[in-house]
């Protein structure tokens, strides 16, 4: 908690500058979205995840692809703010009471979206890989620098990603359609960090940690250049051609194949 409290420190308020300082927020757009709406959503963010923490009703959702997305569209339909500099006030003060619920925050676990039990950890990390991604999106679409620190992609993924892999049904992040019978076991070492084993069986995915036998490819990646991939925001092949991304094995297609089945929300 102490890690993921000090990057949302670093973090925020580059956000809220980023936030702050586009000049027209509902005419930028990130795929479906205008800036001003990624903005709100991510002032709906803080606001569940401090609320999740400090042991409050969290808004209904279904945490898949579909069900956030639902969730999402509900809730930018209730609000209707998009003025960036009212979005940039509103996210630094939700910042503030967020840090100082976290900071009372006990071991154990929360209740989170869809009744999912998380440590309060994983949801301070839940926020973070919010403010990256979606701090990456505002900045792309707004034509400005974003920088993803690689020890803050990293706490994204292994203290939120792969702790919510394991609370999920392990249906949620895989399409189902796309999965069909395909099986594979990929081993993930993420650089600074540990080594994972993700194992998705016919459109079931889960981890292990630790034993990589039987592996069918194992792939090595700057923490940064991975969120950015598992979520869509990047290429393979670009991660692959800056360096960033390396895989080997038996079966090493598996991974190309596998990276079409995920669907993250």
């Amino acid at each position: 908690m102490a890690q993921a409290r000090a990057a949302l420190r670093d973090v925020v308020p580059s956000l809220v500058a980023l936030v702050r300082g586009v000049p027209d927020a509902t005419t930028a757009s990130v795929g479906a979205w205008t800036v001003g709406e990624v903005a709100a959503h991510l002032s709906h963010s803080f606001r569940a995840d401090t609320d999740a923490l400090a042991g409050r009703p969290v808004p209904d959702a279904v945490v898949t692809k579909a069900g956030i997305a639902e969730s999402t569209a509900r809730l930018l339909t209730e609000d209707c703010e998009r003025d960036p500099a009212v979005l940039a006030d509103r996210i630094a003060a939700l910042a503030v009471e967020f840090d100082d619920v976290a900071s009372r925050s006990r071991p154990g676990t929360v209740e989170w979206l869809q009744g999912v039990r998380l440590p309060p950890s994983a949801v301070a990390c839940h926020l973070l890989n919010e403010c990256l991604i979606h701090g990456h999106d505002i900045a792309k679409a707004a034509g400005r620098p974003w920088r993803i620190q690689p020890h803050h992609a990293l706490l994204a993924v292994e203290a939120f990603l792969i702790p919510l892999l394991a609370a999920l049904p392990p249906t949620a992040f895989v399409d189902q359609e796309k999965a069909g019978s395909f099986r594979a076991r990929v081993e993930l070492r993420l650089r600074g960090g540990g080594r994972t084993v993700m194992v998705l069986d016919s459109g079931s995915l889960t981890v292990e940690e630790g034993d990589a036998r039987d592996v069918d490819a194992h792939i090595w990646a700057d923490p940064t250049a991975f969120v950015l991939v598992f979520i869509r925001r990047q290429g393979v092949g670009k991660a692959i051609l800056d360096g960033k991304l390396a895989a080997w094995g038996t079966r090493p297609w598996k991974l190309t194949r596998m990276l079409t089945v995920l669907s993250p929300p």
